[in-house]
C-alpha cells in the first residue's frame, strides 16, 4: 500500500515521503497514530507542489545570501582597543564586538555565533569566516588598532 509519512517515523522514513509499506503496517499502526496518509493521487500532486515550492524558497533564501557574500567581500573591519607596548592588547576583541562593529560601520548585520575567529589579542590585520548560509561563508579582514591609555 502506498501511504505518505505525515511525521518522521524512525527505521521507516521522513516526513512528506511517498512510500510502499505492508497493507497490515499500514492500517494497525500508521494510520491509527495519524503518522501517515493513503497515497491518493490528489494528496501525492500535494506533496509533489509543497516540494516545488520548499525548493524555490530554498533557491530564493541561497540567492540572497550569495548577494550578502559579495557585499561583505573585501571589507575590512575597523576596531580600537586599549593596548601597550608592541601592540598587545589589554583583553581581547570578541566576534562579538565584531558583529556590533560590522554593523556600525557597514550597515550588516551578522549574528556573533556566525563570526569565525580566534580572539584578537594583538593589534593588527587578522582574517575571519563569515558564515552566511548553508555552504556559503565569506572572508573578511579586522584591522585592530591599540591605543595607549
Amino acid at each position: 500500500m502506498k501511504v505518505i509519512l505525515l511525521c518522521d517515523v524512525k527505521g521507516t522514513g521522513k516526513k512528506n515521503e511517498i512510500l510502499n509499506v505492508s497493507d497490515g503496517f499500514a492500517r494497525n499502526y500508521l494510520f491509527p497514530r495519524k503518522w501517515a496518509m493513503e497515497a491518493t493521487p490528489g494528496a501525492v500532486k500535494e506533496i509533489e507542489r509543497k516540494h516545488a515550492l520548499e525548493a524555490k524558497q530554498e533557491q530564493e533564501r541561497r540567492e540572497a545570501a550569495m548577494e550578502k557574500a559579495a557585499a561583505l567581500r573585501g571589507k575590512v573591519i575597523h576596531i580600537t582597543a586599549k593596548g601597550g607596548e608592541k601592540g598587545r592588547l589589554y583583553g581581547s576583541i570578541t566576534s562579538q564586538e565584531i558583529a556590533e562593529a560590522l554593523k556600525a560601520q557597514h550597515g550588516i548585520e551578522i549574528d556573533k555565533r556566525k563570526i569565525e575567529c580566534e580572539p584578537i589579542r594583538h593589534a593588527g590585520d587578522m582574517e575571519i569566516s563569515v558564515w552566511i548560509y548553508s555552504g556559503i561563508t565569506t572572508p573578511m579582514t579586522v584591522h585592530v588598532e591599540a591605543v595607549a591609555k
